[in-house]
C-alpha cells in the first residue's frame, strides 16, 4: 500500500494545522483543523507522487515515524496506479517495449501512469501482467 507518514503540526495562533512529508524534503499544506489538514495532506500527497511519476524519477520509500505523524494514503485506483508504476521502474523497460507488450501506442502509458487520469483496471491488470505481475484486489473490516 502507497502509504507515508505526515507530520501535523498543531499552530497555536491560528488554530490550525501545517503538514508535512518528511519522506519527501518539500511540500507543505495547511488545514484549517485537523480534518482539513488531513484532506489536504491527501491532496499534497497525490500531487507530489503525481509530480515524481510525470518526470519519471522514483518515489522515496516510506520511512518517517514520530509522535506528531499520521499515515496518508492515496486512494485505491491511485494505489494500483503507482503499484503498477513501481513494477515498470523495477522492470527496467522502456516506455516504448511495455506499450509493444500491451500492443497499445506509448503515449497510452504516460496517461496509463498519470494520477489524474482515470485509468481503467483492466488496463492497470494488463500492464502489471506485461510486467510479470498481477493486480489483487481485497476488502478488509473498516477500522
Amino acid at each position: 500500500m502507497v502509504s507515508h507518514n505526515a507530520r501535523f503540526e498543531h499552530e497555536p495562533v491560528s488554530g490550525g494545522y501545517t503538514v508535512t512529508f518528511p519522506d519527501f524534503g518539500w511540500g507543505v499544506a495547511q488545514g484549517d483543523d485537523l480534518a482539513d489538514a488531513e484532506q489536504c495532506a491527501g491532496h499534497l500527497l497525490h500531487d507530489m507522487i503525481a509530480h515524481l511519476i510525470k518526470n519519471n524519477e522514483a518515489l522515496p520509500e516510506a520511512k518517517a515515524r514520530g509522535r506528531r505523524m499520521r499515515p496518508v494514503a492515496l486512494g485505491p485506483l491511485e494505489q494500483a496506479t503507482v503499484e503498477c508504476y513501481l513494477a515498470f521502474r523495477e522492470s527496467g523497460l522502456r516506455k516504448s517495449e511495455l506499450a509493444r507488450r500491451m500492443r497499445i501506442p506509448k503515449t497510452s502509458i504516460d496517461r496509463l501512469f498519470d494520477l489524474d487520469h482515470a485509468s481503467r483496471l483492466d488496463q492497470l491488470d494488463a500492464a502489471l501482467r506485461a510486467l510479470g505481475k498481477r493486480l489483487v484486489v481485497a476488502v478488509e473490516d473498516a477500522a
